[in-house]
């Protein structure tokens, strides 16, 4: 890590909300393959520009195949895949844009890492980032049945190791903001509780 370099001070935080007219935040996804995190994400992300909100979504396709993808899915390598999106979603939420991100993320300390990225006070703020973690709870049975990609029959007969779930741990969110149990909602219904909590929090301020 270089050590020869200095924080240079710029807008605050609160300067970009208020030319901006809307709070920066992120929202992390965190579930099994096939749960529905990308499904629900991308609809919300749709939702909020429509609204008028600053939106961006942050997946696998546009991050392990650019940013990250020189990254495997062993242990370490997913822990340093996490750290960047966190990073990355960090900087889009501190430019007062909505940060919407969507993956697995399966270990608990990654996400606690993401977590305290964002809410420890940078150089010159008084206040962090709001992170709001939200889990897509779905039974693994359930999600493979879904398997659009095939992903879990794969995993079953071997070809693919390390898949979570099924020969890699998913750790379940312990105190997640919001969880989402998307075998019992559709899709609109879980933007509605997303959008209410952002709403009822005071993320969401009315559009002018």
């Amino acid at each position: 890590m270089s050590t020869n370099i200095t924080w240079h001070p710029s807008l605050s935080r609160t300067e970009r909300n208020t030319y901006r007219k809307q709070q920066g935040l992120t929202l992390w996804f965190t579930g099994l393959s096939a749960s529905g995190k990308s499904t629900i994400a991308t609809a919300l992300e749709q939702h909020l520009l429509h609204l008028g909100y600053a939106a961006y979504r942050l997946d696998g396709d546009n991050v392990r195949f650019g940013l990250n993808k020189d990254l495997g899915f062993s242990p370490k390598d997913r822990e340093e895949n996490i750290r960047r999106i966190a990073e990355v979603a960090k900087l889009f939420a501190d430019s007062s844009t909505i940060a919407v991100t969507s993956f697995i993320s399966p270990y608990r300390a990654d996400r606690q890492l993401a977590r305290e990225l964002h809410e420890k006070p940078a150089a010159g703020e008084e206040t962090g980032i709001p992170f709001v973690e939200v889990f897509i709870d779905v039974p693994v049975e359930v999600a493979e049945k879904r398997d659009p990609k095939g992903l879990y029959k794969k995993a079953r007969e071997g070809i693919i190791k390390d898949f979570t779930g099924i020969s890699a741990p998913y750790e379940e969110p312990e105190n997640a903001e919001l969880v989402i149990k998307s075998a019992e909602k559709s899709v609109e219904e879980a933007v509605v509780e997303i959008v209410k909590y952002l709403t009822d929090k005071g993320y969401l301020t009315e559009r002018p």
